[in-house]
Parts: structure tokens; sequence; C-alpha cells
């Protein structure tokens, strides 16, 4: 299996505070990949690691196979895009064309022109002057356009509206369908991530709780209504809602039990984790 991202026994401390501790992953390559875990989980941290934003306190991690931002060529395979979709007030949407132009060397001029006029966004336009969704939209076009392999999106969406957030996803996915490009995506919306991921990975603490394929993780875990009788040998409840089903890991099926889903199993680990703070 290809991986984008490997990385065993990381850490990261910022002096007294532990923001991320013993992360050991593998992310295969073809995948929409779902970070999920509350506001303070080593979320950020994770990925301004993975971008090379920030070093690690210990273990290790590759990108694509190398060090992060080891060098210029590195760097060029990877797209960001920070909190906020981040864009520069008073340049133009043109401006940021041209920027991205000059500073990557694999743009693609003809992508990022034939979003921004699918858009219906003004090359005149200042960024300051666009909405919420509007801005979003400008900093996946930028990224996109770089043509990076692995893009990296740090909760592009928690401050747009449902239908903005519906249109930014919707977008996300024909990306990934034209450029061929491996995508992690962070979020705390786990309603977002069931319509675009096919790979979870679950952060809390500080600490990952679980991570796999979505199929994977859906066939192995099943929602179990209290009053149950015996689970299989080897079952493991993960997280019981009080006085209702519980989320049980099982390799075997379960006499009784529901099918779950990406936020029931994203939640179950959550709120796992929480309890045993």
């Amino acid at each position: 299996m290809t991986a984008v991202i490997e990385t065993q026994a990381l850490s990261k401390r910022y002096g007294r505070r532990t923001a991320l501790t013993d992360c050991t992953l593998t992310v295969p390559a073809g995948r929409i990949v779902g970070l999920v875990g509350p506001n303070g989980a080593g979320k950020s941290t994770l990925l301004s690691l993975t971008c090379g934003l920030i070093t690690p306190s210990e273990g290790r991690i590759t990108v694509l196979g190398n060090r992060p931002a080891a060098n210029a060529a590195q760097l060029a395979r990877v797209g960001f895009v920070a909190q906020d979709a981040p864009v520069y007030s008073g340049l133009s949407v043109a401006d940021h064309l041209r920027l991205g132009a000059r500073l990557n060397p694999g743009w693609d001029d003809g992508l990022a022109r034939r979003r921004i006029e699918r858009l219906g966004l003004d090359p005149a336009q200042k960024a300051g002057r666009l909405s919420g969704g509007q801005r979003a939209q400008l900093a996946l076009t930028v990224a996109a356009a770089k043509r990076a392999e692995l893009l990296i999106l740090d909760e592009p969406v928690a401050a747009l509206d449902p239908i903005a957030r519906r249109a930014f996803l919707h977008d996300l996915l024909d990306f990934v369908g034209e450029l061929g490009v491996s995508v992690v995506l962070s979020s705390h919306l786990l309603g977002d991530l069931t319509q675009v991921c096919d790979h979870l990975i679950v952060l809390a603490g500080g600490r990952v709780q679980v991570a796999g394929d979505v199929a994977d993780l859906i066939a192995l875990h099943h929602r179990v209504p209290a009053g149950a009788g015996a689970l299989p040998s080897g079952a493991r409840v993960v997280h019981t809602d009080r006085g209702g089903p519980a989320v049980v890991y099982s390799a075997d099926p379960i006499a009784g039990a529901e099918r779950t889903d990406l936020e029931d199993v994203g939640m179950a680990y959550m709120m796992a984790a929480e309890v045993t703070r």
C-alpha cells in the first residue's frame, strides 16, 4: 500500500502543554481522509507537522516518502488551505491567480481560470469583499491549481453556512476526480465528512483513537441495543449512551445489532475519549 503520510510515535509539545502524543498512522494514497475530533484535539498540530510548518518534539513523520518541507520540490507536492480559508483581502481574485502562478512551478492556469469563471467570481473583485463561501472557493482553487499530489484542508468549511459548505464539498469531489489528488480534510463536523470521506482518523485528547477506511470501520462496528445478549468473544464496547445503545467493535456478527455509520463510529470514539480524560 502506497502511503501519503506515515507517522511513528509522533508527538508535539508546546512548553508544558502536549498537543499530540504517540501518533502512529499510515494514510493510504488516493483517499479523501476525514480528520475529525473536538476543538483542541490536535488536528491542526498534526496538519502543521505534515506541512512542515512545525517540527516534532518526538517521533518521525514522512509525507509522500520524504521529510515534510525538505526542499522546494517537496513543498510543491503539497497544497495547504489553513483554517478560515485565508486569502489576501487587499488583492483581487486575478491577483491571487497571478501570485499562485509566480510561486508554484506546476501551476495550472487553465484550471484556475476555468474554475473562477464557473464560480462566477469577478477577477477584479477584492478578496476582502467576497462572501465566506467565495473566499473558501478561491483558496481551494489556488491550492488545487498548484497541482499538488496531496491537498491538506484544515477546517475550511467551519465558518460557512450549510449551502456554502455543501457547494465546497461537492467541488472537492470534482477536484479529486479530475486531478487524482489525495486529500486530508480536517473538521469537527462529522456530518460534512460523511458526504465525501472514504478514510477516517479520529483524534481526541491529542491521541489517535481509531483510523481506517470507512467501509472497514463501519463493517467492524455495530450499534447494539440496551439489554442485548452476550457479545462475541473478542468484542469490545467502545461507548454506551446512557440507557441507550452501545457502539461495539467486533469482527464477528452480533445478533440483533444495527448497522453503524461514519457519524456513529466517530462520535463513539470521541465520547469514549472524553469519559476517560
